[in-house]
């Protein structure tokens, strides 16, 4: 199994849920997160001063899936979240060694 997280702008989240639905993805976790890149955050203007705005909002988005689906999956979120523009995010997969759905007990591809 993979975890496979997905840092990307809050306004593709809607697109990134749907397209793991179309999928067949069963759950997912997401939570708001800040950061940034290679863009160093940026500049806005608040009531005639600029100032900087250092960590820009972002969401992550956490599925757990089988490895041989990991591929295909990191490809669907990449599709959905793309804007083509600076600060579209980050995916990446990490092996999931132990797995236990709390509820009942299952383990492994049962508990997902």
């Amino acid at each position: 199994m993979k975890l496979i997280t997905a840092v990307v702008k809050p306004f593709k989240l809607d697109e990134v849920k749907k397209a793991l639905e179309t999928f067949g993805v069963k759950g997912m976790t997401v939570s708001e997160a800040s950061g940034y890149g290679r863009q160093k955050g940026h500049t806005e203007v608040y009531r005639g001063a600029e100032y900087q705005v250092d960590l820009v909002p972002k969401v992550r988005i956490e599925v757990l899936v089988e490895a041989e689906d990991a591929d295909d999956i990191i490809d669907v979120i990449v599709r959905a979240a793309r804007t083509d523009k600076i600060g579209d995010g980050k995916v990446w997969a990490v092996p999931v060694d132990t797995v236990v759905r709390v509820r009942t007990g299952e383990t492994g591809p049962d508990a997902l």
